[in-house]
C-alpha cells in the first residue's frame, strides 16, 4: 500500500485548522480524513506539533513567498502588482487559512510572532508599491494598512451598500487607494 503524502496531511491539517482552528488538527482525526491509519503519520513527523509547525511554514510559502514570485512574474505597475496580490494572497481558500491563523495567533505567542512576519513582509511590499507612485510617506503607510486592513476585514462587512453590490462597493474602496 502506497504512503499517504507528507503534503495531504500538511494540507488537510490546514483545512481542519481553517474549518476548527488548531484544536481541530488532531492526527486521528486528519487520519480518518484521509481515509488512512495514523501510522503513516509518525513516518514524517514527530508528532502535532511537528505538523503545526510545518503547516505554518506552508501558510507562509503560499502567501508571500509564492505570492510575490507570481506577482514579480506577471509584471505590471505597481497598482496591478497590488491588485494581483491581494486577489491571490486573499482568495477564499487563503483567506480561511489566514483568518484561522489569526485566531490562532491571539492565543500562541509562537504563531503571534510568525503572523507579524508575515505581515510584515505584506506591508513592506504594500510600502515599495505604494512608494512608486506616492512621494509623502504618511500618505504611503496610510493607504499601505488601509490596503491591507481591506484585504484582511472585507470579508466581515456586511452592511449594506446602496447601489452597488459588496464587490462592486470594495472594488471602489480599492481604486480609491489606487489612485495615483
Amino acid at each position: 500500500m502506497a504512503r499517504t503524502p507528507r503534503t495531504r496531511w500538511i494540507e488537510a491539517g490546514l483545512e481542519a485548522l481553517a474549518q476548527g482552528g488548531p484544536d481541530a488538527v488532531r492526527v486521528e482525526t486528519l487520519a480518518a480524513a484521509l481515509g488512512v491509519t495514523k501510522g503513516g503519520f509518525y513516518g514524517y513527523f514527530d508528532g502535532r506539533p511537528a505538523l503545526l509547525a510545518e503547516m505554518l511554514d506552508e501558510w507562509e510559502r503560499r502567501c508571500t513567498k509564492e505570492v510575490l514570485a507570481q506577482v514579480d512574474a506577471a509584471g505590471g505597475d505597481a497598482s496591478e502588482k497590488i491588485r494581483r496580490a491581494g486577489h491571490l494572497t486573499f482568495s477564499e481558500d487563503f483567506h480561511r487559512i489566514d483568518l484561522a491563523v489569526r485566531a490562532w495567533a491571539r492565543h500562541d505567542q509562537a504563531v503571534a510572532a510568525r503572523l507579524r512576519h508575515v505581515d510584515n513582509e505584506r506591508m513592506e511590499f504594500l510600502r515599495r508599491m505604494f512608494g512608486t507612485f506616492v512621494t509623502d510617506p504618511d500618505e504611503i503607510e496610510a493607504r499601505s494598512i488601509l490596503a491591507f486592513a481591506l484585504a484582511i476585514g472585507r470579508h466581515f462587512i456586511v452592511v449594506d451598500h446602496p447601489g452597488h453590490t459588496k464587490h462592486e462597493a470594495i472594488k471602489l474602496a480599492g481604486d480609491h487607494l489606487l489612485r495615483p
